[in-house]
């Protein structure tokens, strides 16, 4: 005959089950306020259970999640549970926003509030932004602004929406030093494009990296059907009803060409180039000089701070093709050196230099080098607008008007962004450079502004746009006898040939007179 346990016992019992059963404590203990049904017991879906399990035996989870799946929920009472049955136990919620962390942060508190007492931890301080125990456990929410992640060892980090969190590659450097003494992370979002932290680390866990991968489609939840998609679709749209629900990376996000675009790019166009030459090996080459087409070389600077690089591409101007490119970190002078050298080479290309910043030194050289094509700008914003141009009938060849270079500006940015948004729709232009299409997927919508993901550059994406705005403007301009650049669009030298070796390399641009019997000699750059 069994032994009946006192009530003490059977606490006993209990309570090591909970602390062994992250599962068993909070399917059995953890009240959770409901939305619409009010305060209720946490049944866990085996999809949340089998969630739960595996985010306890690894430490580091990606979660890829449909949106209203409870997975919030079910982080905020493993931090409990954690939090109870260890001591010292520090967690941290970082989130896009203070009241999304915060959100978190009372789910523990509302499950902590309805344990039984012998389940309670002691608490020293309740607040909206944490909760801290006797036993020196706590949980903290703060938003992605500041020093997040940098101040204290952690023993759990939680990055809650991670696709949609402001400096999150800072966060997550800083973070990894204070997770060195053997904390864990859980990386939680629904899909926001591709490119951010969050993708990466969710290619990186696929491909069996530190990261153990948890995919949450809608489709897990027992009480969706086809019928909850498409009522998900009418009220969000098809692109938001793509990210929130179907953990799609392409087809979610706020790029500024839509995914499926850039994929379709990455199949039908993308090779490797037929040469990489430079002294770095970054100018990459699809093609070579062909002296029945015209050419245009846009360039884009490098601020100098180490942060950017400089970039440029050579576009068969007419079909919009590209046909080879640069994205590398070289000095001024080294650097307005090859432009003049590759545009004289590529038929005397129509030379477009991004004259912001430093963008006047490279300028100079090609000034300095007595480079006949280089593109010119109007002084006035307002000539950017091609109708004026042909309305007003401007001369160009009137300097007094004019500064060398693209200028970049508050005009001239939206009708750039507009050119890559309208051409890439189109699939217009023949893109080879995978460099390019890498930077397009995290080349976002920042409110109203159009640019990189933090921690991201869009050098490439910048100097191509520049690019087809010149094209396009140009070749309208042409046909109405009014040029962009000191001579005439469709003029152009005829260079000796393409440079193979040393003996080709006369008049192409890689070597100039000096007066003295020497030659200034820059095949260097392209060795």
């Amino acid at each position: 005959m069994a032994v009946k346990k006192s009530l003490k016992e059977i606490i006993r019992d209990e309570y090591k089950k909970c602390s062994q059963d992250p599962v068993h404590f909070m399917r059995k203990y953890c009240i959770i306020q409901h939305p619409t049904k009010g305060k209720m017991y946490f049944n866990l879906y085996p999809f949340q259970e089998d969630s739960l399990r595996r985010i306890s035996e690894n430490r580091y989870s990606v979660i890829l999640k449909s949106r209203q799946l409870g997975i919030s929920t079910l982080t905020a009472g493993y931090s409990l549970w954690k939090m109870l049955f260890k001591t010292d136990y520090n967690v941290l919620v970082i989130a896009t926003k203070q009241d999304v962390a915060k959100n978190l942060v009372t789910k523990v508190r509302v499950m902590h509030d309805n344990l039984p007492p012998w389940l309670k931890g002691r608490t020293l301080e309740d607040n909206k932004l944490s909760l801290r125990f006797k036993n020196g456990s706590q949980i903290k929410a703060i938003s992605s602004k500041g020093d997040a992640g940098r101040s204290e060892a952690l023993s759990l980090l939680v990055l809650d929406e991670a696709a949609f969190i402001d400096r999150i590659d800072e966060i997550w450097t800083a973070a990894q030093q204070t997770l060195a003494t053997g904390g864990g992370a859980i990386m939680l979002s629904t899909p926001n494009g591709t490119g951010n932290l969050f993708h990466k680390t969710w290619v990186d866990a696929e491909a069996g990296g530190q990261f153990h991968p948890i995919k949450l489609h809608w489709t897990l939840h027992p009480e969706r059907d086809e019928k909850w998609r498409q009522l998900q679709t009418e009220l969000l749209g098809d692109k938001m009803a793509a990210q929130e629900c179907d953990c799609d990376f392409i087809t979610s996000g706020h790029t500024i060409v839509d995914g499926p675009i850039l994929q379709w790019y990455e199949q039908t166009y993308i090779e490797e180039p037929k040469e990489k030459r430079g002294f770095d090996g970054n100018y990459w080459l699809w093609d070579y000089p062909n002296y029945s087409k015209n050419y245009t070389v846009i360039a884009d600077v490098a601020r100098g701070d180490g942060g950017d690089y400089s970039a440029f591409h050579v576009m068969e101007t007419e079909t919009m093709t590209q046909v080879a490119e640069y994205r590398g970190k070289i000095g001024t002078t080294e650097y307005g050196q090859m432009l003049v050298a590759v545009a004289t080479e590529w038929n005397n290309a129509l030379l477009v230099i991004e004259n912001a910043n430093i963008g006047w030194a490279v300028l100079q050289i090609a000034i300095d080098k007595n480079y006949e094509n280089l593109y010119y700008s109007y002084k006035q914003d307002a000539y950017v607008d091609e109708d004026i141009h042909l309305r007003k009938g401007y001369d160009l060849k009137d300097k007094s008007k004019m500064v060398p270079g693209f200028s970049t500006t508050s005009r001239t940015r939206p009708l750039i962004i507009s050119k890559i948004e309208t051409y890439f729709r189109e699939k217009s232009p023949i893109i080879k450079s995978k460099r390019l299409i890498d930077e397009l997927y995290v080349f976002i919508w920042n409110g109203q502004r159009a640019e990189a993901q933090r921690g991201y550059n869009d050098d490439l994406v910048m100097s191509f746009g520049i690019g087809l705005w010149i094209r396009d403007t140009a070749l309208r301009l042409h046909q109405q006898g009014i040029d962009l650049s000191r001579k005439a669009l469709g003029h152009f030298g005829k260079s000796a040939g393409v440079y193979t070796n040393k003996e080709n390399l006369k008049g192409t641009g890689w070597q100039w007179s000096t007066g003295d019997k020497d030659n200034d000699d820059l095949t260097w750059l392209i060795k």
